[in-house]
Order: C-alpha cells, then structure tokens, then sequence
C-alpha cells in the first residue's frame, strides 16, 4: 500500500523521498543469531535478500532510501544524550530510559491515558524504571550480543529510539507521512513522537497513515495462531489452479482500502485473476484495428474523462482504492459498449494508454502479453496455441463455406479445452483460453 501512496504522490507532481529502515539488531535476531552460530549480519543479510526478492515479485520499487539501525549508530546516542541533557531520560546501571510522565502529551496518537499505566505487550516492567510505561533508549552490553560503544558504556539502541535517528537523519526533524501497521500505533509509534518532539520541540510527522491486516477466516494472520503463510509461498502454492503472479497479488491487495481488515482467501484470489482476465481481453480488443465515428469517439473521451476523475476523487479521500478500482471496472465495461458500436484505430490506442497510466499507480496493467490461463492443459495433451490458432482458422474456413456442421464440431472441440471464441463483425474470430 505505501508503494501505492508513493507512486501516487509522484503521479500527482509531488517530489517523494521515501525512508524505509530495516531493524537489523534486536533481542528475536539475537537469538537466532546465537541458535545458529552465526553473526547477526548473516541473519539481517539473509532475511534483508529475501524481502527485495519477494518486493521485487509484488512490483514494490526500492525506497530511496533504505538505512540500517546499525549504520546509526552516532545518530541514535546523540538524540539520546540529547533527551538526557533534556531531562526526559536517564541512566540506570548502563541502561537508558524515557521518562513518559515527563512528556505531557504522550498518548495523544493512540489516545490512550497515562493514568491508565498500560505498559502494553512490548514494553518490559523493570523494577528499576521510574515509571511502569518508561520505556528503553539504550540497553548495556550482555554476553553473546553485539555491542556499541556510548558514553554509557557498551550496548545497543532500543527499538523505539531507532526508527526516530534514522527519520530525522533521512528526512528532517519534521516530516510529512509516517506509516506503518496498526499494531505499531501504541507503544512504537506513541513512544517515537513522545522521544522525537521531547528532544526537538517540533512535530515530528505531520501524518500518521496505519494499514489494517491481512485475515484468514476473520482472525489476524499471526504465528501465534498458526495460520500464517508467506508471500513466497502464496507464489508457490502447489493447489492453486492457477500460477499467482505480483499482479494479481497486488489487484486483490488493493481491493479493500487499506485501514481495514483484508480477509485472505483462494476465492478471492480467482476473482481476483478474473477481473484482470476481463481487463486484458479488453486491451487485446483495443490492440486491434478497428473504425468509429465522431459520435463513438466522443463517448470514449467522456468515459475516460469520467473515469480519471472517479479515480482521482477515490485517491485524494484516504488512498481509497477500491473506488480507484471500480472507476477501471466503468470505465472496461462502457468501451466494451463502445467497441461494438465501433470506434477509431487511433481512439484505441489513447484508450489503451489511458489504462496504462492510471494503472501505474496501482502497478496494473502494465503487461503487453497476459496469460489468461497459464497452466491449464500444460501437462494434459490440451493443444498448443499455434494448434488453437489453426483450428479457429479451419473453422473460419467452413463458416465461409457455409460447412456449419465442421464450424459447430470445432467450436466444440475447443470448447472442451477451455478455449473461448468470439466471432467479429468481420467475418474473422478472436479466441482466448
């Protein structure tokens, strides 16, 4: 979804940067670490690699910038020493904590109280805190864990500490969008303001944008839970009838807006490979020659005009996709419309583009050749499509020779094979499996 936002504040005129940091050292990577034998690096790299490679599938670009905990280091003890000589932390036995009570606004994103002292599930109580919320800047060095140096001895950064150096060091002490999950809202993101503003007296980001999450039968998808899969292997899915491409993944993704709960399921995903199946036959529609009069082409410009105001109207209210993606769906059905009644050779192609603009936002419909079924018949002797091509041509033939018993025995034949045939004003015939 945040690809999505980027690419349409571009498309809109706006200059994005776009920060996306990687947690490279915490207490889970450790562990694994320590498991294995091996360095944290190892860890970081592996998993690192295997994200681009799943993003890369999906069609998410690179951030402009992608920065490591690990690469800032002198950012994060600097904004702590800062909060320190600020009297908003402070020191215990190499330990670093924020003092919460001390920043008056906390709670105001998750709009949680204070006076309600819910430490939440990631933040540890220790006795030796001021306060049950004060929350970790830096924690001293334990054996087996990496180390940096600080002027509170060997240690590392906290979580929340992180996310705020490397913010304000890519992009200024203000910004304009933070996302994240709606998990990170309290305590992550409560306690990235509460540290940020503390230290600098500025807002920290000027909007907070939080994606719901995926489901499986109406309960979060979680490890704790058990039913969790990952992208790979939704690529990979043995029972999937079908290959399930970055693009499909994406049209269903981007289907239901992106603050609420997205319920996963195989059904959805055929719906998904069915609308962009209608979308495509389209452009093939559009690829072809064709004639129209003044009227049609008229209609056309209307349609589009419609249409990228629907689209543009839906993403300026919260990136609302699903009304972006129904202004595709108007808009495939009324030059369906329009293709019957005829339009021009040249009307086609601007109409094709069309799609193919606004679709870049969405990172859709950017194929020149798609696969309306990509496995059926591989392994099952079905016909190859030179062979479909040269029965629709046989049965061509026999309409022209008036031979209808051999034209209805083809079409039969391929209609058996799951192939589709659409006979043109023409006399010729466009098939599809």
């Amino acid at each position: 979804m945040f690809d999505v936002i980027r690419r349409y504040l571009e498309h809109s005129g706006y200059c994005v940067e776009f920060v996306k940091n990687f947690t490279d050292v915490d207490d889970k990577i450790i562990k694994r670490a320590n498991e294995q034998g091996v360095s944290c690096d190892q860890i970081t790299g592996k998993f690192i690699q295997a994200y681009h490679d799943d993003m890369g599938r999906l069609g998410v670009r690179p951030a402009s910038i992608e920065p490591k905990a690990t690469e800032h280091m002198a950012e994060i003890v600097q904004l702590t020493e800062t909060l320190i000589a600020k009297g908003l932390a402070y020191q215990v036995n190499g330990d670093v904590y924020f003092e919460v009570p001390k920043y008056s606004d906390y709670g105001r994103l998750s709009k949680r109280r204070l006076d309600d002292r819910q430490a939440g599930a990631r933040v540890d109580v220790d006795e030796r805190k001021r306060d049950p919320m004060d929350f970790a800047l830096w924690k001293s060095a334990k054996p087996g864990e990496p180390a940096w140096p600080s002027p509170w001895g060997q240690g590392r950064p906290g979580w929340h500490i992180e996310c705020s150096a490397m913010s304000m060091k890519h992009l200024g002490e203000t910004f304009d969008i933070h996302g994240g999950g709606m998990d990170l809202i309290f305590p992550h993101h409560e306690n990235e303001i509460a540290q940020s503003c503390g230290a600098t007296g500025k807002e920290f980001a000027r909007y907070w944008i939080h994606n719901g999450f995926v489901q499986i039968n109406k309960e979060k998808m979680s490890k704790s839970l058990g039913n969790f899969f990952t992208i790979r292997e939704i690529f990979e899915k043995s029972e999937w009838p079908e290959e399930v491409t970055g693009e499909i993944l994406r049209y269903f993704l981007l289907s239901i807006h992106y603050h609420g709960p997205l319920d996963f399921s195989d059904q959805a995903l055929k719906e998904a490979k069915q609308a962009l199946d209608g979308f495509y036959d389209l452009f093939n529609r559009l690829s072809e020659a064709g004639q129209g009069s003044t009227d049609t082409n008229g209609d056309l410009q209307l349609a589009i005009g419609i249409a990228k105001g629907t689209f543009n109207r839906g993403m300026d209210d919260d990136f609302n996709t699903p009304v972006a993606l129904a202004a595709f769906q108007q808009l495939r059905g009324e030059i369906n419309t329009l293709i019957r009644k005829g339009i021009s050779t040249e009307v086609r192609k601007e109409a094709r583009e069309e799609f193919r603009s606004l679709g870049k936002v969405f990172g859709l419909f950017q194929l020149d050749r798609w696969q309306f079924n990509l496995n059926v018949g591989r392994e099952a002797g079905f016909s190859s499509d030179l062979e479909v091509q040269k029965m629709v041509d046989e049965r061509t033939a026999a309409k022209k020779a008036k031979d209808f018993k051999r034209a209805d025995a083809i079409r039969q034949a391929l209609t058996a094979q799951g192939i589709i045939i659409e006979d043109r004003p023409d006399g010729t015939s466009r098939w599809k499996r």
